[in-house]
C-alpha cells in the first residue's frame, strides 16, 4: 500500500511574524529577526573585557580593530569612533594587551555584530582600579558622598574661583560661557597642573588659597577629560579630603564619563564638562531678565486686577443711599422723631382732657356724697362728747338725759346736753 505524498505548501507572507511565532508555513522576515536580535543585544549594556589587539585600522571616521582572548581563540570586532579617541592612549597598536569598556551592537542591514568602545587602557592598571575602588568604599562609608553634606551653590556668585591648566581649553570654555551668561561675573583663576605628578600638590595649594579668600563664593576645578591615567590625580585621597573640608562650595568639571574620578563624588556639584560648569554656576542674564519681566507683568496684572476690584467695590458703596446722601438718614430720623413727639403731645393732651372730665365728674359725685355738703344744706351731726369717742348719735336711746353732746354744723360745732325727750 502506497501512502499519499504530502504536497509541500508555499510560505505565506503577511503581517510581520515574531521570531518566536515563526513556522515553516509562516516564517518571519530577516529584518524582523535582526531587529529582535539588535534590541536584545542592546539590553546587555556595557562590559569591561581584557584581550590582545590583533587588528588595528585607523580611519577618518574611527578605528576598526579586533580583540582576542589572551589564553583562548575567542575574538570580537570593535569600533572606536573618532569622538572618543581622546579617551584612549595614543600609542595603542597591534599586539598590545588592553582593557576596554565595550557595548555590543548588532547591525541589522549587514548582519554584523560588533562592539563599540567607550574607553580603553593598557593592561597593568588593574591594581590602580582596585585601589580606587577600596578608597571609594572607604569614603562612601565615611559619608563623604552623601547628598546631605553637599552645599548648595549661591544663586549669583560675585566672584568665582577657577582651578585649571594654564591656557587650557577648559579655562577658555568656563570664562567665555560664564561671561556670555552674566557679563559682570568676576573670576579668581589659579593655574595648576592637571595631569602628572604635580597635580595633587598644585591643586591643593590653589584650593587652599581660594578657599581662604572670603570674596570667592564658589570654586570650579576644571579639566577637559582625558585618559584614565591622566585623571588619577583627581582621585587622590588628600585632594578629596581637602575638598570635603573646604568651606566654599566646589564644582568638579573634569569632563569624563566612563572613568569618573572620585572628585566628582565628593564635590558639591558634578558638571559633565567645563562648559556645563559655567552654565550651572552662573545664571543666564537673559533668562533672569525674562523671569523679572514675567514676574513684573504678573504683578502688574494682579495689582491692576485688585485695584479694579477695589474701585468697583468702592463705587458700589458710594452708590448706596447712605453714602450718596448722608443727611437723608438724619432727615428721616428727624421727621420720625417729630412725628413721634407730635403724636405724644396729642395723646397726652387727649389723656389730660379725659382725666380732667373724669376728675370733674368724680369731684361732683364726691361732693354729692360728702357729709359737708349735707351740712351745708342745714343738717347737723350729733356726736357724743367725752370718752365715748365722738360716736354719732342715731337714736335717742344712745344719749340719755344729761349726756354731753357735740353738734357739728357746716361752719363749726356747738356743745349741748341731752334732756328728757318730750312728748311726741
Amino acid at each position: 500500500m502506497t501512502l499519499p505524498q504530502a504536497t509541500p505548501t508555499s510560505p505565506t507572507f503577511g503581517a510581520p511574524i515574531s521570531p518566536r511565532d515563526s513556522t515553516p508555513e509562516t516564517p518571519c522576515r530577516i529584518d524582523t529577526l535582526g531587529g529582535a536580535m539588535r534590541d536584545w543585544i542592546a539590553r546587555l549594556g556595557t562590559a569591561w573585557v581584557e584581550g590582545e589587539i590583533t587588528e588595528w585600522n585607523v580611519r577618518n571616521v574611527g578605528t576598526y580593530a579586533k580583540l582576542r582572548d589572551i589564553d583562548g581563540d575567542a575574538t570580537i570586532s570593535i569600533r572606536i569612533w573618532s569622538s572618543v579617541r581622546n579617551r584612549i592612549p595614543a600609542d595603542l597598536k597591534r599586539g598590545d594587551r588592553v582593557i576596554a569598556c565595550v557595548k555590543p551592537e548588532y547591525w541589522v542591514k549587514g548582519g554584523d555584530l560588533s562592539f563599540v568602545v567607550s574607553s580603553m587602557r593598557h593592561v597593568g592598571l588593574g591594581d590602580l582600579l582596585e585601589k580606587l575602588e577600596r578608597l571609594r568604599a572607604q569614603l562612601r562609608g565615611e559619608g563623604l558622598f552623601d547628598a546631605a553634606r553637599k552645599r548648595p551653590l549661591p544663586f549669583l556668585p560675585q566672584r568665582i574661583g577657577l582651578i585649571t591648566g594654564q591656557n587650557s581649553d577648559a579655562e577658555k570654555d568656563v570664562l567665555r560661557n560664564a561671561q556670555l551668561r552674566w557679563p559682570s561675573v568676576a573670576f579668581e583663576v589659579r593655574h595648576a597642573a592637571v595631569q602628572g605628578e604635580r597635580v595633587v600638590a598644585e591643586v591643593l595649594a590653589a584650593l587652599a588659597d581660594l578657599d581662604a579668600n572670603p570674596e570667592v563664593d564658589v570654586i570650579i576645578i576644571a579639566r577637559g577629560g582625558g585618559d584614565f591615567q591622566h585623571l588619577l590625580g583627581f582621585s587622590d585621597e588628600r585632594l578629596l579630603r581637602a575638598v570635603a573640608a573646604a568651606s566654599t562650595p566646589i564644582v568638579s568639571a573634569i569632563g569624563h564619563e566612563n572613568d569618573r574620578p572620585l572628585l566628582d563624588e565628593v564635590a558639591d556639584l558634578r558638571a559633565s564638562t567645563p562648559t556645563d560648569a559655567a552654565k550651572r554656576v552662573v545664571p543666564d542674564v537673559a533668562e533672569q531678565l525674562a523671569l523679572v519681566r514675567d514676574a513684573r507683568a504678573r504683578l502688574t496684572g494682579r495689582v491692576s486686577q485688585r485695584l479694579a476690584h477695589d474701585a468697583a467695590q468702592l463705587e458700589q458703596l458710594r452708590s448706596r443711599p447712605v453714602l450718596r446722601d448722608p443727611e437723608r438718614m438724619l432727615r428721616e430720623r428727624d421727621a420720625e422723631l417729630e412725628y413721634a413727639l407730635s403724636r405724644g403731645r396729642e395723646r397726652l393732651s387727649q389723656r389730660l382732657s379725659t382725666a380732667k372730665i373724669e376728675t370733674t365728674a368724680l369731684r361732683g359725685s364726691l361732693r354729692a356724697l360728702s357729709p359737708r355738703h349735707t351740712l351745708e344744706r342745714g343738717y347737723a351731726i350729733v356726736h357724743l362728747a367725752g370718752e365715748a369717742g365722738g360716736a354719732i348719735v342715731r337714736d335717742p336711746a344712745d344719749a340719755p338725759e344729761g349726756t354731753e353732746l357735740v353738734i357739728a354744723l357746716a361752719q363749726g360745732s356747738i356743745a349741748a346736753r341731752a334732756t328728757a325727750p318730750g312728748p311726741e
